[in-house]
């Protein structure tokens, strides 16, 4: 499955619609993940796997107006559901694979990746991929409106320690990748796992 993204488009395609009303109480979460990105004006960041773009109008206050936003989806009907509710305002909106960024080395600033661990199917591999559009000293923001226990909770799975959120697992793999695992809260309420782009 390293390149079939089939499942992750049929799953995401007939949810887009009613993505933002299903997870209406998320807007608070979002924001903290942002704001651990310390973004400021004038940077270039990627909302990478941005789904209905609901991070991207608060990435755009971050940065201000001469900074760059971009929100890189992987499904279509996420990015519409995102241009339909205004958030094409706040940046660019890219079909494209995050794992295949159409991006120059050393673009950006930071990017912000909610929920996109998951949907990985190299993620080693990816999160490099992630490196590589991003300066060294960059960051990256692994985020989840839902912490590990909370989110097993709710697909009704037991938590385990080979979750690739699991803090050992997930330092060893960004270690890999060419990121700094910096800081890591897995709380109900959130997870947030910042990360610093290597030399």
């Amino acid at each position: 499955m390293a390149d079939d993204h089939t499942h992750v488009r049929e799953f995401f395609g007939t949810r887009a619609a009613r993505w933002d009303t299903r997870f209406p109480d998320d807007g608070p979460a979002i924001a903290v993940g942002v704001a651990a990105l310390e973004l400021r004006p004038g940077d270039a960041v990627l909302d990478a796997g941005c789904g209905t773009g609901r991070a991207m109008p608060l990435l755009r206050e971050a940065v201000g107006p001469d900074g760059t936003v971009i929100g890189a989806d992987l499904t279509p009907e996420m990015l519409a559901a995102a241009s339909d509710a205004g958030r094409g305002r706040a940046g660019a909106l890219l079909l494209t694979d995050v794992a295949r960024l159409p991006l120059r080395a050393q673009s950006l600033d930071a990017v912000f990746a909610a929920g996109l661990i998951a949907h990985l199917p190299r993620p080693e591999a990816d999160l490099r991929e992630l490196a590589r559009v991003v300066r060294p000293g960059g960051r990256l923001a692994l985020f989840h409106p839902l912490g590990r226990a909370a989110l097993a909770a709710r697909q009704g799975r037991e938590l385990s320690d080979d979750d690739l959120r699991a803090e050992p697992r997930l330092a060893g793999l960004l270690a890999g990748a060419g990121w700094r695992l910096r800081s890591y809260l897995d709380e109900d309420a959130r997870f947030l796992a910042l990360a610093v782009r290597q030399d």
